[in-house]
């Protein structure tokens, strides 16, 4: 029961996971000071009560740095373990050096391949996907993936379609060989010709170059991006569960993207998860983290108790681009 469909040869498994929720707590409030909105309407919107903003210094790299030494420490793997670092993040606000390069080294790594994932909120997902592939093909042993995100200084403070929505944090976990199959195979994809539901507004050249432009903040058409989440990710979501051999009554948990309470209950009604079976609802205390946003509601279930490690989960995350990506789990160690 709940075994995960394979091919034959090496496998692969979640061994730790580690999360950084930065210590400031914005409360709706907060955020109505500066938008014409209010706690009732925020949390009847979208299911969320309070969100995570980092300080200046808690950059994403700093953020991943914190997420991955607490994975490695439950993963019992030493950071001179690790031969590849995966950040998945669209916040890291450098062209260059990939942050991944940064985090490989301040956690102390011997050098390892390192390099960032840009996939929006499916990102953590696309990274998971890819590890696992990099173990079970053998060219790594351990690799280190992290989701990052620092949106609050993305999104603009007066702009009442996405304050309220998006936060920081993140999340990591090392993923390593196992006798059995414990990530399986993901499915994924995107929808360009929706490119523009959810965008940066300028780009940084034409805002350096050219005279009177707003700096560039990420702007969202929710409605198409609710409308296209709610019912495309529900096929995508049962897709998941095909390819996996799982059937939903042999999941423990499901862990969508931290994009819309509303969106995640559409989800888990589509799916006629069992009445046993625990949905992730991370957004209410952290926001919608992007990138962030599985390993950081994997941690809330683990650490409250409504899942433990090595339970069958469902994950599934959707976003930018527009693109999505899922898998079945097997939980890992907290």
């Amino acid at each position: 029961m709940g075994a995960i469909n394979t091919t034959q040869g090496r496998q692969s498994k979640m061994l730790g996971l580690g999360v950084h929720r930065p210590e400031r707590v914005v409360t709706n409030d907060e955020i109505c000071e500066f938008i014409d909105s209010s706690d009732e309407w925020i949390q009847t919107r979208s299911g969320i009560k309070n969100r995570r903003f980092a300080e200046p210094e808690e950059n994403v790299v700093q953020m991943s740095i914190s997420a991955g030494r607490k994975a490695l420490e439950a993963s019992g793997i030493t950071a001179d373990q690790v031969d590849t670092v995966i950040v998945a993040t669209s916040t890291h606000l450098e062209l260059t050096p990939q942050a991944a390069a940064k985090v490989a080294h301040g956690l102390g790594t011997k050098g390892p391949a390192a390099f960032d994932i840009c996939a929006g909120c499916a990102g953590f997902c696309y990274s998971l996907a890819v590890a696992s592939d990099l173990v079970k093909a053998g060219t790594s042993k351990y690799v280190l993936v992290i989701g990052a995100e620092q949106l609050s200084v993305t999104t603009d403070p007066y702009d009442r379609t996405t304050r309220f929505i998006f936060a920081d944090g993140a999340g990591a976990v090392v993923v390593g060989e196992s006798d059995e199959t414990e990530i399986g195979p993901a499915v994924w994809g995107s929808d360009g010709s929706q490119s523009d539901a959810i965008v940066q507004t300028t780009d940084w050249y034409d805002y350096i170059t050219k005279a009177d432009l707003e700096r560039p903040w990420i702007r969202m058409n929710g409605i198409s991006v609710f409308r296209w989440a709610a019912f495309e990710m529900g096929k995508a979501a049962q897709k998941v569960l095909d390819v996996a051999g799982i059937e939903t009554d042999e999941l423990h948990a499901f862990i969508p993207h931290q994009a819309n309470s509303r969106i995640t209950e559409l989800l888990a009604k589509s799916l006629n998860l069992d009445e046993g079976t625990t949905v992730a609802n991370d957004i209410a205390e952290t926001g919608n983290t992007s990138a962030a946003s599985i390993p950081l509601a994997m941690e809330e279930l683990l650490r409250t108790g409504k899942a433990k490690a090595g339970d069958t989960a469902l994950l599934l995350a959707f976003g930018a681009g527009l693109s999505y990506a899922g898998q079945v789990v097997k939980l890992p160690n907290l």
